[in-house]
């Protein structure tokens, strides 16, 4: 051994040392270059994007020449970059840009240049195009999210290469193709979302190598094949969902190795066989649905003893079985629907013992016996359909315990007796549908408690006695079914208030009498079947009516109408005639009668003629012009009860006047509109227009205009008082608003469209309002929409041009009449169009039109979503589909060509049509969408 040498020890120390920092330089060296090239790859994709402003704001950090440092190591880093985040060692770990409106291509992203990269995150854009095959190069990555944007092509073989990945979002693009067969080679992958695309071939079998995969979701694609046994494998999985494909084959039985498994979604699939008998082996599954296939035989015990259920739907299939033997008691079951199978049995006792149960549906089905009383105790339930069985005996009062249902179906069975009088008590209940049975006795009268009713079917029963007038409180009915039983009597002239009630048989029964006139305030009727009665007398002047095919009228006493089905009503020629022959006839103590009127006659006229001689001072009384009221009181009683006008009762000032809330005596509450006092010509052309156009329209969504009174001093108009005021004012204000619910506003839309087509197409002439704004919509305390002010308001001449100076109000107004001065039913249609929009929007819309008419390639990324009203929560199922349908037709209707907006009556036809499901998810609809479906031309 050589000696030990101080020197020695200083000169290996020397070499450390210099061996030290030459590494250290390198490694300094190969970060710097690393960083720089990652910054380069960033902005060179960053350039090939479609820049828009909101991408450009958002990635202006993206710049080679940000950095603020001066020093050499850190002048091209990324990592204070927006969306960037950088690894002790500067190196880019991290690229989430979720939600950026980003639109472009990944054709120039350089995947190479991340070598640390673990997420990767643009979920929720417009990016197109194809996932390029160099996406594998990033073998560190292990979350992957490019959901909800527009990419296409194949799902790349490579990115099966992508080892360390736990999480891939794939789902609501357009991909197609194969799911690549490689797949198994993710081992690491727990989450794999791919649904909501185009995908097509089979499950791959190598899928079974995926042993930490907990969320499997290849719904709504078009992928064939069977379910690989191979899946039962999966001994993480908890979701699986497979739905709306076109699988076919037999459930494999490797299924029930799933212990984990919570959901499992089959439906809409093209499956046979039966229901696999160890499906809920685990105790864990709580949502299964496997509705819309061919499965057959029996539905397996496994489910009976499933008490972990929460969600289940079997609709659709060819099951069979004993419902009371194969179904148990499910403590947290809320939704079951069972309909159109072969499925046979009584129902058990055991349902009145789901305590959570919401909807059941076993509707279209063989169930027979009679209707367990113990339904009363599953008092959560909302929706219970039963129609379309071999149900008998009555049915039970303990239903009436169900204070929040709202759907009860019963049809197209055999239940008898009388319907108890707690079905009738039931407050939240909005479709009864008892058709079809042997139910006899009256009517309940009780039916008026259950008033938010829309839809009322007792057709083809045996019920007998007088329509009980009280069916005439329930203001909500839209549909009234009462024909095929053995009712008699008169029509109750109540039901002229069912102003909402648009289709109304009563035919094949033995009713008598003639149709009250009070019939003709069903303005909302558009389908009427009174044959086969005993009515006769004159049919009311309404639509429905009149135009009423003839074998919707024909077996009945003698009616008579214009309507070509019918004999004309007797002439008042006619009528003279049959008077001169009763005349001829007369007795004499008619003639005494007579005598004694003219005597009576002449004491009035002596007493009229002694008020005329004296003297009368008109030029200090008011004149007042009120419906069955005597003017001069009501007046004083108006000055009175404001104060002479004083301030303190003013709710609302305008143009031409002031609104003032106005308590009678009474205990009646009126809204009295007093003109300014400068008599201009505008403000008395405004007061004629009210005073000769307003007395002349009906309509449920109009104002009501009570009488106007004409002073010396000044002029005022009562009205009918809207207790929630303006559509502006609540939506200006945060808290009202989010109590406007998505349906409320929804009702408002239509009731407006109801009125405006009422002016439009049902009066003659026209009337053309020219001032339909937020401003002018009143909402009365059950939130329904009434137009208002109509000091602009116009009819139009249909023998000539109408011209006319510029009324209306900024940002409502059509664009047309900027130039010109011709006034037609377009206009309406543009502001209502805008009112539409503000409606769903929350607030004016005046932003987004200007951009969609100046920049229509705008909308291409904006979502429907994300211009509604934020303070309300998403609208949901059938609530969704009428949003879209309202936004769909506003953008129609403020076109800037008039010649391409649709009429109000086109609107009218377009939202009482049935609503299909949206062809994309709803979060998924653009603006572009709507604003390019095709024009509507008159």
């Amino acid at each position: 051994m050589a000696p030990w040498s101080p020197n020695l020890v200083v000169r290996s120390l020397d070499q450390f040392l210099l061996f030290s920092i030459i590494l250290l330089f390198l490694c300094s060296s190969s970060t710097c270059f690393a960083t720089s090239g990652e910054a380069e790859a960033l902005v060179k994709w960053k350039d090939s994007l479609d820049m828009n402003p909101t991408t450009h704001s958002l990635l202006r950090s993206w710049n080679l020449n940000s950095t603020t440092s001066t020093s050499h190591h850190h002048h091209n880093t990324p990592c204070s970059w927006v969306g960037i985040t950088c690894n002790d060692f500067g190196s880019v770990i991290n690229i989430t840009l979720e939600s950026s409106n980003m639109k472009g291509t990944l054709h120039n992203f350089n995947f190479s240049s991340f070598p640390s990269l673990l997420t990767l995150n643009f979920y929720n854009n417009s990016l197109y195009g194809s996932i390029p095959s160099h996406i594998g190069n990033l073998s560190t990555l292990t979350y992957l999210a490019l959901d909800s944007n527009h990419l296409s092509g194949d799902i790349p073989s490579q990115i099966c290469l992508l080892t360390n990945l736990r999480f891939l979002w794939l789902e609501r693009n357009y991909l197609h193709g194969f799911i690549p067969p490689q797949i198994g080679m993710l081992v690491s992958i727990e989450f794999f979302y791919a649904h909501s695309n185009n995908l097509s071939g089979s499950i791959p079998v190598s899928i079974g190598n995926l042993s930490k995969l907990t969320n499997l979701e290849l719904n709504i694609n078009k992928i064939v094949g069977s379910i690989p046994s191979e899946i039962g494998q999966l001994k993480s999985l908890t979701f699986l969902h497979l739905f709306d494909n076109q699988l076919t084959g037999s459930v494999t039985m490797s299924i029930g190795n799933l212990s984990r498994l919570t959901e499992l979604e089959l439906g809409g699939n093209k499956l046979v066989g039966s229901i696999p008998n160890n499906i809920c082996l685990g105790g864990k599954l709580s949502w299964f649905t496997a509705g819309d296939n061919n499965f057959r035989g029996s539905i397996q015990k496994s489910i009976r003893n499933c008490s972990s259920l929460v969600h289940l739907s079997f609709v659709g299939n060819q099951l069979k079985g004993n419902i009371s033997e194969e179904f148990g008691i499910y403590p947290n079951l809320d939704y079951i629907n069972l309909s159109s199978n072969k499925i046979s049995g009584k129902l058990s006792e055991n349902w009145g013992q789901c305590p959570k149960l919401k909807m059941v549906n076993i509707s279209n089905n063989k169930i027979s016996g009679r209707l367990p009383p113990e339904l009363g105790k599953a008092t959560q339930l909302q929706k219970l359909d039963l129609s379309s069985n071999l149900l008998v005996g009555k049915i039970p009062k303990e239903l009436g315990q169900l204070k929040l249902l709202y759907i009860l179906e019963l049809q197209n069975n055999s239940l008898s007796r009388t319907v108890p009088i707690e079905i009738g008590m039931m407050l939240d209940l909005e479709t009864l549908d008892l058709a079809n049975n042997q139910l006899s006795g009256p009517i309940p009268m009780h039916l008026e408690y259950s008033s938010k009713l829309l839809h009322l079917n007792l057709r083809n029963n045996k019920f007998s006695g007088n329509i009980p007038f009280q069916i005439g409180n329930l203001l909500s009915l839209e549909d009234l079914d009462l024909s095929k039983n053995l009712l008699s009597g008169k029509l109750p002239l109540e039901l002229g208030h069912l102003e909402k009630l648009e289709t109304f048989n009563l035919s094949h029964n033995n009713l008598s009498g003639s149709i009250p006139s009070m019939f003709k305030e069903l303005i909302s009727l558009t389908s009427v079947d009174i044959s086969y009665n005993q009515l006769e007398g004159p049919l009311p002047h309404i639509k429905a009516f009149t135009e009423a095919p003839m074998e919707a009228l024909e077996g009945n006493k003698g009616l008579c109408s214009n309507n070509p089905s019918l004999k004309p009503c007797p002439t008042p020629k006619d009528k003279n005639r049959n008077q001169a022959v009763i005349a001829m006839i007369v007795s004499i103590s008619s003639i005494l009668f007579l005598l004694f009127i003219i005597g009576g006659i002449l004491f009035v006229c002596q007493k009229r003629a002694r008020n005329m001689d004296e003297p009368r001072e008109t030029k200090t009384e008011a004149f007042f012009a009120a419906w069955n009221h005597d003017g001069k009181k009501v007046h004083e009683e108006i000055v009175e009860a404001t104060e002479n006008f004083d301030s303190k009762y003013c709710i609302g000032v305008g143009g031409n006047g002031s609104v003032y809330k106005t308590l009678l005596s009474t205990g009646q509450i009126f809204a009295v509109k007093k003109f300014h006092e400068n008599d201009g010509i505008d403000h008395q052309q405004a007061f004629k227009s009210e005073t000769s156009i307003l007395p002349k329209v009906r309509h449920r969504n109009i104002i009501k205009l009570f009488g106007f009174c004409v002073h010396t001093r000044y002029s005022f108009l009562v009205y009918e008082f809207m207790k929630l005021g303006s559509l502006v004012k609540i939506l200006s204000d945060n808290e009202k608003a989010m109590e406007l619910e998505r349906f409320k506003r929804v009702n408002i839309v239509k009731g407006l469209v109801n009125a405006i087509s009422y002016l439009h197409h049902e009066c003659f002439p026209a009337i053309v309002h020219r001032d339909i704004s937020s401003k002018n919509v009143l909402l009365d305390d059950e939130c329904e929409a009434h137009i208002s002010d109509f000091g602009s308001a116009t009819t139009l001449d249909p023998d000539s041009s109408n011209w006319t100076p510029f009324a209306g109000t900024l940002g409502y107004s059509a664009p047309e009449l900027a130039y010109t001065m011709e006034v037609n039913e377009k206009i309406d249609v543009y502001s209502f169009g805008v009112v539409a929009l503000e409606s769903i929007m929350g607030e004016h819309p005046g932003d987004l039109i200007l951009s969609l008419l100046s920049s229509p390639l705008h909308a291409v990324d904006v979502l429907l979503k994300d211009v509604l009203d934020q303070r309300l929560s998403p609208p949901k199922r059938q609530i969704a589909d009428q949003v879209v349908s309202i936004a769909e037709i506003a953008f129609a209707c403020v076109r800037q060509s008039p010649q391409s907006r649709p009429t109000m009556k086109q609107v009218s036809q377009k939202l009482s049509t049935p609503l299909q499901s949206l062809s994309v998810p709803f979060h998924m609809v653009t603006i572009k969408q709507l604003f390019d479906s095709p024009t509507w031309t008159t």
